[in-house]
């Protein structure tokens, strides 16, 4: 089994390699050689050493011919420019998301027309996002959203993972390939250094706290999010990629994507979670200043979700915010005693 991530130094990426290495097998076969491709590499990881890890750096759509000269089983395909780079320079995002994800799937393509076609085809997992769902003023979201409600991005982040979305259905629907769809509701609480996306503040407002960092809040904490752990998130990347085809119980039914489970809370429950847990002191130290940016784009994203397709795939949500927070807390080692 030969498995390419894409993103493979990104955040998930790091998480769904680390997952895949430590199970040693992917849909029930032995990974044989785990490809991890991304901008840039990080020779110091513990990734790098393994001995099933090739690491190729550079743009991916250039080096598809490298990843691809030999067969791959399956690609989980995490590379992504983010939300709100994309609405700043609308090129980066169409290029970034759109023209790579179509490369991709077009280099699959020829690896299926070399084979003859037939079975296995090379497996795709494409992680999409709840972005792809925003109100339109003709078209309101319905109080609660499921896989049938009709996407009506309102950011080119959104648009792009839809248009994303519908190639992977195509070259499925053709027989170039097995495509499947996660839509990833906001992770948190991402460790680490903060990233470009709108949302990132979910787990600024967390993380940075807990590490006796100032965070700002950019949106009215009235403003109810669905959230997901890392944990969770690569538990269902991972369901989603290898569940067999079928309308059985346990198995991937049709060809939509899967809405992965979410935790809705509004972020004033979020940061009175981290008071009960971390005290005054580190909560006192998020400041609200709305940016109605910000707030346009996150606040554009359903909050409440109809989960029976995923947990059909025995997927479930996590339980409550504080758990997420006590998990973070756990896997960092930080150094606050929570309550």
């Amino acid at each position: 089994m030969r498995i390419l991530i894409t993103g493979g130094f990104g955040f998930l990426g790091r998480r769904v390699a680390g997952a895949l290495l430590e199970r040693g097998t992917f849909r029930g076969a032995p990974i044989d050689r785990l490809l991890l491709a991304d901008r840039v590499t990080d020779p110091g990881s513990p990734l790098t050493a393994h001995r099933l890890v090739e690491t190729v750096e550079g743009d991916l759509t250039e080096r598809l011919p490298e990843l691809l000269a030999e067969p791959v089983d399956a690609v989980i395909h995490l590379a992504a420019a983010v939300s709100a780079e994309c609405e700043a320079d609308f090129d980066l995002g169409m290029r970034g998301n759109v023209e790579t994800t179509r490369a991709l799937l077009e280099a699959l393509r020829a690896q299926t027309a070399r084979a003859g076609g037939g079975s296995p085809l090379p497996l795709l997992l494409f992680s999409s996002s709840v972005a792809v769902y925003g109100s339109d003023p003709a078209l309101p979201l319905p109080a609660v959203v499921d896989e049938s409600t009709l996407p009506t991005p309102r950011s080119s982040y959104g648009a792009e993972k839809l248009v994303c979305e519908q190639l992977v259905a195509e070259y499925t629907r053709r027989g170039f390939l097995d495509g499947r769809v996660a839509r990833l509701m906001t992770v948190a609480v991402r460790p680490g250094k903060p990233n470009a996306a709108a949302s990132g503040f979910l787990s600024g407002i967390i993380r940075e706290p807990l590490a006796g960092l100032p965070a700002v809040c950019p949106v009215d904490t009235g403003l109810r999010v669905a959230l997901a752990s890392p944990p969770r998130t690569v538990a269902g990347i991972l369901r989603v990629a290898e569940a067999e085809r079928g309308p059985e119980p346990g198995r991937l039914a049709g060809g939509l994507p899967v809405n992965l489970p979410a935790l809705t809370v509004s972020v004033a429950e979020m940061l009175a979670t981290l008071r009960r847990v971390a005290g005054d002191a580190v909560a006192d130290l998020v400041t609200v200043a709305p940016d109605p940016a910000v707030e346009a784009i996150v606040g554009s994203w359903p909050a409440d979700f109809d989960h029976r397709r995923a947990a059909a795939l025995g997927l479930t949500p996590d339980p409550d915010f504080e758990s997420v927070v006590r998990g973070h807390l756990a896997a960092t080692g930080s150094a606050i005693t929570p309550r």
